[in-house]
């Protein structure tokens, strides 16, 4: 039947845009079968703990520890960007390394092979740094909010941050909870924006990439301490290792001995590609936010940044309103990602510990201590901003306490992996075990240098 002229009138707008989808739809196939685009779409499907872990690197206490370094000392500390790279790459190879060839997590792991009571004592530590970093996160969180919309309440906001972090981990499935994750991960683009907004002197930031300078200060000491504090800690050993386990519960290995025996070599590959982008990403954020800071609030003579806030605020005059911006919004993201895994992290670490059902995979009534922990930190947290407490004396806490745990958790991490019994084919090799125990060294000195530098 022949449709009229009145019918052709009315179908014409319908024929036409279902045309453009039977052409969108075929351009998608051909740009889906293009060789880069499909490398592009393996490689974002390989990511996922690895990439989250290093991206919580750069929680809003870390962005105002590098924004510190870079105000203090101008591109002077920039070289540790590159030093902190093969370190963090290795431990947290180890520690998902575990994860996967255990099929449990850290704190299992170190409760069975070795002391309980010293691992009670490093769990219940770390629950108390957490909580104090946790504050400081969402303090700044809130702070950098206002900086775009003043006039929102400091107190609704950080109200506001704690029941949107909850929701997330206690209401989404694991599943879109860690897509949600990786998605949140590319907020930290914001910062290498903000780098190439500014004018950056490249070949002088090169040269102090590669050639170290340190100035034996007490001031400068304990800025690197707390660079070391801030790339190398203990909550991300623990949501590592964590999180490898709950990848594989999510294909369906559901007991310990599933995930053992059901993994394999090519797992152990993409684990490792995971890992060491996360790691990348995380270094190349504090490069790139030291070497804004330097060139612009170093070059004029600003030389004291107490929270990441702060350094937005600071930015603004010599950087422009885009910078500015970029810097703000960029505390919010990395906030929204790094404190549920503040909170997560110190949850499964007192779970696991003390045998208590344990997994974001898990409803809540299925695990209540579990996120009962999770709800309880980030409660914690909340009080902090309440009470008087400013944000450079809870980082300082936090600093303590991790520094305590530090190298004591990485002793335990290097031990694990290196062992044959534990790990069998997928024990540490030579040039891991040399790595690993120099950052046990490392963390040791560091974490004593900063309680000696804090409080004599």
């Amino acid at each position: 039947m022949k449709k009229g002229i009145l019918e052709k009138f009315f179908s014409a707008p319908a024929e036409i845009l279902e045309k453009g989808v039977e052409i969108g739809h075929d351009l998608k196939k051909d740009i889906e079968q293009e060789r880069p685009v499909k490398a592009a779409a393996s490689y974002w499907k390989i990511l996922g703990p690895g990439l989250t872990t290093g991206a919580a690197d750069d929680d809003p206490s870390g962005i105002a520890t590098y924004s510190q370094m870079g105000a203090f000392r101008g591109f002077n500390l920039i070289w540790l960007s590159l030093f902190s790279f093969p370190l963090m790459g290795v431990i947290q190879e180890m520690c998902a390394r575990i994860g996967l060839t255990t099929g449990v997590g850290l704190a299992t792991n170190i409760k069975r092979h070795f002391s309980k009571r010293l691992l009670y004592f490093c769990t219940v530590l770390l629950l108390f740094a957490n909580v104090f970093n946790i504050g400081a996160d969402l303090g700044a969180m809130a702070k950098g909010t206002q900086l775009i919309f003043p006039r929102i309440d400091f107190t609704f906001l950080v109200v506001f941050f704690v029941i949107a972090s909850l929701v997330l981990q206690i209401f989404i499935s694991y599943k879109k909870y860690s897509k949600y994750l990786k998605y949140l991960a590319l907020v930290l683009f914001a910062y290498v924006f903000s780098a190439f907004s500014v004018a950056i002197n490249w070949g002088d930031v090169f040269r102090h990439l590669v050639i170290p300078t340190i100035s034996v200060s007490k001031d400068e000491i304990i800025l690197i301490c707390a660079a070391f504090g801030t790339t190398i800690s203990p909550y991300l050993f623990f949501w590592q290792t964590a999180q490898e386990v709950e990848e594989q519960i999510l294909k369906g290995e559901k007991t310990e001995e599933q995930r053992r025996a059901l993994n394999t070599s090519k797992d152990i590959y993409d684990m490792r590609v995971d890992v060491w982008s996360g790691m990348l990403l995380s270094n190349l954020i504090m490069f790139f936010i030291i070497a804004t800071c330097a060139a612009t609030l170093f070059a004029n003579g600003i030389t004291n940044i107490g929270t990441a806030a702060d350094a937005a605020l600071a930015l603004k005059p010599f950087a422009g309103d885009f910078a500015f911006t970029l810097f703000a919004i960029g505390i919010v993201g990395v906030g929204l990602l790094a404190i549920p895994i503040l909170a997560g992290s110190a949850s499964y670490a007192l779970s696991e510990t003390f045998n208590w059902k344990t997994g974001l995979y898990r409803k809540l009534k299925q695990a209540t201590s579990f996120y009962g922990v999770i709800i309880i930190a980030m409660l914690l947290g909340m009080i902090l901003n309440f009470i008087g407490l400013d944000p450079i004396k809870t980082l300082i806490y936090s600093a303590v306490f991790n520094g305590i745990i530090s190298p004591v958790i990485l002793f335990f991490i290097v031990k694990i992996s290196a062992s044959e019994e534990i790990m069998g084919e997928y024990k540490n090799k030579r040039t891991a075990n040399i790595i690993g125990w120099f950052s046990v060294v490392l963390l040791f000195v560091v974490s004593l240098s900063t309680i000696i530098f804090l409080f004599v």
